[in-house]
């Protein structure tokens, strides 16, 4: 007997919305390997559907030929049941699957055909896409839809380890009360965070957490996933790309070590210049390994079209990852609970930007190049702009402070510090515990 769990995932109530939707369109679900894709997929197909077809093109590669004779559903299926005589396709009682999509990006090609015919439900997923998405978007524009899919996020997490929707509910309202939390809710929040921002969100990891309530072999399987990382550049990219791609992978965590946190592509590699290396930033990006956080223009409204792509902070999109490429000394200071040095502002920087990129945010900061004025983040509420501050303990809030009481930024009022303080309102700046940063979007939206 298996003592295998599910963890419950968002994607479950968006892929039960879009079976329920008359109209819906074929859908790809992406994100960065290990994330959970096919596991969540499988279990919906199966209990949603009376007859699934599943084609994982990464273990059945002899069924890239499918498409050989063309894109129309009608071939595809007839090729289908040459190579398995056994396959049954079903119309209003079928969904096929496309797993692995990545091996086989031009099936995407017929998902236009598919949604014409309106007969099958189709499902692709697909990790380490990088560039190969670009042509998977050109060929199906108009006739999918996309839902990006990330590790577990802080509230799955929570859900994993038993809380229900009445516990997350009650945190959102002490936000939006302005409510300090009770020492209680502080301690036991603060050590889930912890053990989270320790493990990360991978499902195996969490389940392997959730299983042993310890941090047992958890390093051991993160390194595993980044070698699999690794060892994806080397098969999907070619030539010199690939040495680049690998030089930013392993360049982040040290940048994100030092005081200016800058990406600076000068420190990748000798005689490193922009133009060569912008690609293998947008590839990994792209693939779901990392998040870009570009630098404002100016801190005003909007912020999508106000930024300079040449400026920006690159995060890993998962902190547990993060953590499992620090030197040995620091995982033992950091397993242990005790001081990481100049790590530590930046996990936390990493673990915000995670935690934004998650709940469906652009992330964006601001630096003022003839000022010491920075600030890590901005999102905003209907009329007005907020920036965040980051601390990894209490720590003061100048760049803050200066944002909201100088008249150069009208749209500015008041401001959100994230450090491991309790809910407090003060100075017009709200101060939040490091474990409510996955609530700020929902909170935000009740904001004028």
């Amino acid at each position: 007997m298996t003592d295998y769990v599910y963890l419950r995932r968002k994607v479950d109530g968006f892929l039960k919305e879009w079976k329920e939707n008359t109209n819906r369109k074929p859908l790809i679900i992406k994100g960065a390997r290990q994330v959970g894709k096919s596991e969540s997929i499988a279990r919906f197909v199966y209990s949603c559907y009376k007859n699934v077809v599943w084609i994982n093109f990464a273990e059945m590669p002899t069924y890239k030929a499918i498409t050989e004779d063309g894109y129309r559903p009608d071939l595809i299926r007839k090729n289908i049941s040459l190579r398995d005589s056994s396959v049954q396709f079903i119309p209003g009682e079928t969904v096929i699957v496309f797993d692995e999509i990545q091996e086989h990006p031009d099936i995407a090609t017929s998902l236009k055909f598919f949604n014409i015919e309106g007969d099958y439900d189709v499902i692709c997923s697909g990790s380490m896409l990088g560039i190969n998405y670009k042509k998977i978007e050109s060929n199906s524009v108009g006739y999918k839809e996309d839902y990006d899919m990330y590790s577990m996020d802080f509230e799955e997490f929570l859900w994993a380890r038993g809380y229900k929707e009445e516990i997350i509910e009650d945190m959102l309202n002490h936000i939006i009360e302005k409510r300090p939390f009770s020492s209680t809710e502080m301690e036991v929040f603060s050590s889930l965070f912890y053990d989270y921002f320790i493990i990360g969100g991978m499902p195996a990891l969490v389940r392997q957490h959730v299983k042993t309530k310890t941090f047992e072999d958890i390093l051991n399987m993160q390194r595993q996933i980044i070698a699999g990382y690794k060892e994806d550049v080397r098969k999907y990219v070619e030539g010199l790309e690939q040495t680049r791609i690998l030089n930013v992978f392993n360049r982040v965590p040290i940048q994100l070590g030092r005081d200016n946190k800058k990406f600076q592509i000068s420190k990748v590699a000798h005689g490193a210049k922009t133009k060569d290396y912008w690609g293998c930033i947008e590839w990994l990006a792209d693939a779901g390994v990392i998040n870009i956080c570009y630098c404002l223009n100016f801190p005003e409204l909007p912020l999508k079209g106000n930024y300079d792509d040449t400026r920006y902070k690159l995060y890993f999109a998962d902190t547990g990852l993060l953590i499992a490429l620090l030197d040995d000394e620091a995982q033992d200071d950091l397993r242990n609970n005790g001081n990481i040095r100049t790590y530590k502002g930046g996990l936390f920087e990493n673990s915000i930007a995670e935690a934004l990129k998650k709940a469906g945010t652009y992330t964006f900061y601001y630096k003022r190049q003839d000022s010491q004025l920075e600030e890590d983040f901005f999102l905003r509420t209907k009329s007005l702009l907020v920036p965040i501050e980051v601390k990894s303990k209490k720590g003061t809030s100048q760049s803050l402070r200066q944002l909201i009481d100088s008249p150069h930024y009208p749209e500015i009022a008041w401001g959100i510090k994230l450090s491991d303080r309790n809910i407090s309102w003060a100075g017009n700046i709200l101060n939040l515990p490091h474990f409510c940063a996955f609530l700020l979007k929902r909170y935000l939206s009740t904001q004028e």
